[in-house]
């Protein structure tokens, strides 16, 4: 079961850090992605963290500005997100991908419910 929290409205310029507690997960036979979707848009990947954490992906939209990670020790993945701007607004969701390392080129295994964040201009 993946679980997000931390979501929340924020203004343009600040931060907030999302989680995703992945429970009932072997952390290290997968991978994590943190996904958004904006109201009438698709869903986007936004992050992704490799099963041995030694491979980030980020979109150009978030490159620079967030940071995945994630804590075997507490079954955790971590998205911090700095420098938020109004276009960051969405509904964000974690997702495990079983034995491969891209989030962005293969279907996730499992998802989350999401966590909404909202950016003020």
């Amino acid at each position: 079961q993946l679980v997000e929290s931390g979501g929340g409205l924020v203004k343009s310029g600040g931060s907030l850090t999302l989680s995703c507690a992945a429970s009932g997960f072997d952390m290290y036979y997968w991978s994590f992605g943190w996904f958004r979707q904006a109201p009438g848009k698709e869903r986007e990947g936004v992050s992704c963290i490799s099963l041995d954490g030694k491979w980030l992906q980020y979109s150009d939209s978030v490159k620079g500005r967030f940071a995945i990670s994630r804590d075997e020790a507490t079954s955790t993945v971590y998205l911090q997100m700095n420098d938020l701007k109004p276009e960051d607004t969405g509904v964000y969701f974690c997702a495990a991908l079983e034995l491969r390392h891209d989030c962005f080129s293969n279907a996730m295994d499992s998802w989350g419910r999401g966590t909404p964040v909202t950016v003020s201009s």
